[in-house]
Formats: structure tokens, sequence, C-alpha cells
């Protein structure tokens, strides 16, 4: 979801709640998406990843798509 910065301040609880049930909740200023707030295990999560995670583990983390199996196609396309 995405709140602008003076809704998320008057319901900053409500943010942190669903930034932990629902994923990452976006925060703009001025019509600019500026910020993300994201739980704290989401957040301990990246930061153990450093950054260095592949495309699949990537999509993987997506709460979406959890339990959803990928395959990449290796047939050559020509």
């Amino acid at each position: 979801m995405t709140w602008t910065l003076a809704k998320a301040k008057n319901h900053l609880s409500e943010v942190i709640r669903r930034a932990v049930d629902q994923g990452p909740q976006t925060i703009s200023v001025g019509g600019r998406y500026t910020a993300v707030l994201v739980a704290k295990d989401e957040f301990d999560r990246m930061k153990a990843a450093g950054g260095r995670r592949d495309f699949k583990a990537f999509l993987l983390a997506i709460p979406s798509l959890e339990g959803v199996e990928l395959e990449r196609d290796t047939s050559a396309a020509n």
C-alpha cells in the first residue's frame, strides 16, 4: 500500500502493522515515492543476503509468491 507522509504519520501504528502482516509499505512525499517501511524480519533477511541474491531467490522472497515453484526455461530461443 502507498501512504502519503501525512497519512502515515497519523496512522503510524497501522502502517507498521501492515508492514508486518502484508509486506512493504510505500510512503510518498509531494507525490513522489520516497520511502518504504519493511518489517524487521524482512529487513534482517535483506541485510543477511547482503544484496547478493540470485533472481530466483529474490522472486521467492516476495510474500505473494511463497509456495510458487519457479523453473528456468533452458530451451534456446532462436
